[in-house]
């Protein structure tokens, strides 16, 4: 009797003790339960859009370039496998306007980084006006890019355009037609492709130089180095991250450009200014091949991701070796 009286209770606190761990347990995996389903309460409305308006359309364009659709009231296609790629593999014109984006995505990518790395410079400096400054800089990415054009074409026009009365009055030629002559469409085209985008390089690179510590400069000072070698062993390296980032963003965007270039040129004179994202637009809503259409997007795509690729991957592993 005393041996079992002694023995019972200590099970039965034995049991008791190990209630409350099952029920912590139970009540920690409810915890975690319910974070998940608020963390997908917080992110499905996110997604969605992002699902509709970008994953959905692209996918539909990857199928539609294995058809022969065509823009018609009642379409009516079917598969054709691989045809539209061999296609392209034939169509001189399109690798033509291929190699036309390339130049002109480089250039001005090249171009926007470099004027913009010089106005970050200037406005991070110590100037009057700089609030005033700073806003000006940012009046070309404020304006719609339809508008811009329009103002361009008004500025390149061969009549009454100022660029060509600007000329005449220091006594060179001010009859050329720069959107209608073959050597100067692309280069004007350019020029104004990189003042639409040098704001937006601009800004991310001021941002960039207001984070690198004061004392950096001043002990590179002090060590007896001038404004070159601060800039070259200081400040670049320590935007190398950002430019990496902002130039491949803006080698998407400007090998992407369409309505720019649409009103300046409509991609003349003679294919000169022929940007492959033009030349897919007209072949789809001009020619009405949106099979056709659909593949140079998808071998667009596929190309631009390699090309970026290689470059990401260049850089990140110049970074490990440093």
């Amino acid at each position: 009797m005393t041996a079992t009286s002694l023995t019972r209770p200590a099970s039965t606190g034995g049991g008791r003790g190990r209630r409350p761990g099952r029920s912590g347990a139970r009540s920690m995996g409810g915890v975690g339960r319910a974070k998940r389903r608020e963390a997908i309460a917080l992110v499905v409305p996110s997604l969605l859009p992002v699902l509709l308006l970008s994953v959905a359309p692209l996918l539909v364009g990857v199928l539609l370039a294995f058809t022969d659709a065509r823009l018609v009231r009642r379409p009516e296609y079917e598969v054709v496998g691989l045809e539209n790629f061999q296609r392209l593999l034939d169509n001189g014109f399109f690798w033509d306007s291929f190699r036309i984006g390339m130049v002109w995505a480089v250039s001005v990518t090249v171009l926007q980084l470099l004027a913009g790395m010089g106005l970050a410079l200037l406005l991070n400096a110590d100037l009057r006006l700089q609030g005033l400054t700073r806003v000006l800089a940012l009046i070309p990415w404020a304006m719609p890019p339809v508008v811009v054009a329009i103002m361009w074409r008004m500025i390149y026009s061969p009549n009454a355009g100022p660029l060509n009365a600007a000329l005449g009055g220091l006594g060179l030629p001010d009859d050329i037609n720069w959107l209608a002559d073959f050597s100067t469409a692309l280069p004007a085209v350019v020029v104004v492709g990189v003042w639409v985008g040098m704001p937006q390089t601009t800004v991310t690179l001021l941002a960039g130089l207001q984070q690198i510590p004061g004392e950096l400069n001043e002990a590179a000072s002090v060590d007896g180095a001038n404004a070159w070698r601060r800039f070259t062993a200081v400040t670049l390296p320590s935007l190398r991250p950002i430019v990496t980032s902002i130039t491949s963003l803006n080698f998407i965007w400007n090998f992407n450009s369409f309505s720019l270039v649409y009103v300046l040129t409509e991609g003349g004179p003679g294919g000169k200014t022929m940007l492959p994202m033009l030349f897919t637009y007209l072949e789809a809503f001009k020619n009405r091949n949106i099979g056709y259409a659909a593949a140079m997007g998808v071998v667009l795509v596929v190309v631009v991701v390699l090309l970026l690729s290689a470059y990401l991957w260049s850089q990140f592993r110049a970074e490990k070796e440093r």
